[in-house]
């Protein structure tokens, strides 16, 4: 069980890493970061990707505690 809370941070930490790259705005995000210039704008996809992730984590939650309790009866 260790090594997968293991494998779960470290694949957590690489795909963090790898977000750096990618471009997560809508259309009205990218007429603003046009307009702010490069840094502003990385810093703004930055910005969009971590809020993002966030629901995604509680329901990675969520749905351990759920399979952890189920396989305990």
């Amino acid at each position: 069980m260790k090594k997968r809370v293991i494998l779960v941070v470290v694949g957590f930490i690489f795909s963090i890493l790898s977000f750096q790259r990618l471009s997560a705005q809508c259309s009205i995000c990218t007429k603003t970061a046009q307009q702010l210039g490069r840094k502003p704008a990385q810093g703004l996809n930055a910005g969009i990707i971590y809020l993002a992730s966030a629901p995604f984590f509680i329901a990675g939650y969520v749905f351990y505690r759920w399979r952890k309790s189920a396989h305990s009866d």
